[in-house]
C-alpha cells in the first residue's frame, strides 16, 4: 500500500527530520563563524553529537548540510498549499502559501548579508544552494498537481508554476543579498508574485477538485 502523503508524520519520521535539521543548523552556525573551508563534517557531527558515520547517513557533504535550511522549506510549502481555502484559485492558493511559508521564517537580517554573500560566492556552497532550490520546486510542483488533479497537461503546467515560484524566490532573495537599496526579502517576493500571476492565465485552476483541461489564451 502506498503511502499517503497527507498523512501525519509518525515518531521516527519525526525523530529523523529533527536530527537532520540539528545538523543543518549545525552545520551553517558553524560555517558563518569559522568559514566553510574551515568546518569538518566532525566538527558539526560532534556540535550536535554524534558520529560522523550518522552525518553521512543523512547529507553527502557538509556543503549540502549548510543549504539544507532551504530544503526544510519544501514542507511548510506543501502543508501550507494544503490547507488553503478551496474556493481560491491555484495561482491564488499557491502565492499565498508561499508567503505564508517564508514568513514563517521572518525576514532575513540585514547584519548577515555579508556573511551569506561569503557562503555563496564559495563554488561547492552555490551548486548545493540551486539543488537544494530544485527539490523544493519538485516538492512544490507535487503539491500543485496534488490541488490541481492528476494528468499529463496539469503535470506538465504545474512544474511551470513551480518554476515561475522558485524563480520569484531566488529572485527576491538575491536582489535582497546583493543590492544595499533592495526592499525587504518578503515584500519583494510578493511583488514578484503579484506580477507574475498577470503573465500565467493558463495556470488558475480553482479548489481541489481535479481540472480537467486547463484553459489557454
Amino acid at each position: 500500500m502506498t503511502p499517503d502523503p497527507a498523512a501525519p508524520l509518525g515518531l521516527r519520521e519525526r525523530k529523523k527530520r529533527a536530527a537532520r535539521q540539528a545538523m543543518s543548523e549545525a552545520a551553517l552556525r558553524l560555517a558563518v563563524e569559522k568559514g566553510v573551508e574551515q568546518v569538518r563534517v566532525e566538527d558539526i557531527a560532534s556540535a550536535v553529537g554524534v558520529s560522523p558515520r550518522t552525518f553521512n547517513n543523512y547529507f553527502s557533504s557538509k556543503e549540502e548540510a549548510i543549504c539544507s535550511f532551504i530544503v526544510e522549506r519544501q514542507e511548510r510549502l506543501r502543508e501550507a498549499l494544503r490547507v488553503r481555502p478551496a474556493e481560491e484559485t491555484l495561482w491564488e492558493a499557491v502565492s499565498a502559501a508561499t508567503l505564508e511559508a517564508y514568513s514563517s521564517l521572518g525576514e532575513p537580517n540585514r547584519d548577515s548579508v555579508t556573511v551569506a554573500r561569503s557562503l555563496l560566492l564559495h563554488p561547492a556552497v552555490q551548486g548545493e544552494f540551486l539543488k537544494a532550490h530544485a527539490k523544493v520546486e519538485q516538492v512544490l510542483a507535487d503539491a500543485i498537481l496534488e490541488r490541481a488533479g492528476a494528468g499529463a497537461e496539469n503535470a506538465l503546467n504545474a512544474r511551470l508554476m513551480a518554476a515561475i515560484v522558485e524563480s520569484a524566490v531566488k529572485t527576491a532573495f538575491f536582489s535582497w543579498l546583493i543590492y544595499e537599496g533592495a526592499g525587504p526579502f518578503l515584500e519583494t517576493l510578493a511583488v514578484l508574485l503579484r506580477e507574475a500571476s498577470a503573465g500565467i492565465p493558463s495556470l488558475t485552476g480553482s479548489g481541489p477538485e481535479p481540472v480537467k483541461k486547463l484553459k489557454k489564451k
